[in-house]
């Protein structure tokens, strides 16, 4: 093939793709993240994303085992409810309460070992117990689930749909928006969502994380937990070998950058704090 020929092919490759992105960025709905104020462009609309997350929370759910552990199953659903009342407090008063019908907040503590939280978009959050021995304290466990729900508000998920749909399909994602319920979306759906549930809503970008990490702190101080526990409770993972470090935390920012924010974060989320009662102590069960 003559070169000239070969670099005119690759340009109009070039070409199309450029279109087919800019139809994809047309077709999509943009979106500020609460608190945070960035702009998304999301191709997938609140609608796709319950129902898909839906279904593979229902599917982790008939097979996943709720804790027996009473005294900790209650702290958990304390902790998820006081977090939870929080963001719905700030989605209304800041002209965000049409979002509020999308949450159908459920609550659960699993029987498993590994060290793992997570929320669905929808409210649907879900604590494994082995990450109790790693937050100790009621304060710190708020730190992990408000930066869980802070994913749910900022619709990462719908994010990180997007950007696949733009990256696998192309032009034909266009295709894909036409159906709310195409096999695409299904596909990549079960992509993003990815149960077994260790890998679940994991993946996200590094950006993301940090844009967690922040709005968790805020959501954890606004239902009256101390945002202090992020600083301890980060210090207390980095102290530990780096073998010990659950999996849930390597796809985060590193333990010194995101002590760094969070301390740089943390005059700001204070301002919300105002404590409701003692959540300090161990968590049931533990001992100092």
């Amino acid at each position: 093939m003559h070169p000239s020929i070969s670099y005119n092919m690759k340009k109009v490759k070039f070409l199309l793709l450029a279109v087919a992105a800019a139809l994809l960025t047309a077709c999509g709905t943009t979106n500020t993240v609460p608190l945070t104020g960035r702009k998304q462009n999301l191709l997938v609309s609140d609608q796709q994303i319950l129902s898909l997350s839906t279904q593979q929370y229902s599917q982790y759910m008939a097979t996943a085992k709720r804790s027996t552990d009473a005294a900790k199953t209650a702290m958990v659903k304390r902790c998820g409810e006081r977090i939870s009342n929080a963001v719905v407090s700030y989605l209304k008063a800041n002209g965000l309460a049409a979002d509020v019908a999308a949450y159908k907040w459920e609550i659960n503590l699993v029987q498993d070992k590994s060290a793992n939280a997570f929320c669905m978009p929808g409210g649907k959050i879900v604590v494994y117990e082995g990450l109790l021995p790693f937050t100790q304290t009621e304060d710190a466990l708020a730190i992990v689930m408000g930066h869980e729900v802070a994913h749910a508000v900022a619709k990462h998920s719908a994010e990180k749909l997007s950007k696949q749909m733009k990256a696998q399909y192309g032009a034909q994602a266009l295709g894909v928006l036409l159906g709310s319920q195409s096999a695409a979306l299904q596909q990549l759906g079960q992509t993003a969502f990815g149960f077994g549930a260790n890998s679940v809503l994991r993946g996200f970008s590094r950006s993301n994380e940090s844009e967690a990490d922040y709005m968790g702190l805020i959501f954890a101080a606004m239902a009256g937990y101390d945002p202090s526990a992020a600083v301890t409770f980060w210090q207390r993972m980095a102290a530990g070998s780096q073998s010990s470090i659950p999996e849930f935390f390597s796809d985060h920012p590193s333990d010194e950058k995101r002590i760094a924010n969070i301390q740089k974060w943390l005059p700001e989320a204070k301002k919300y704090y105002k404590p409701q009662q003692s959540t300090s102590v161990p968590l049931p069960g533990r001992t100092k």
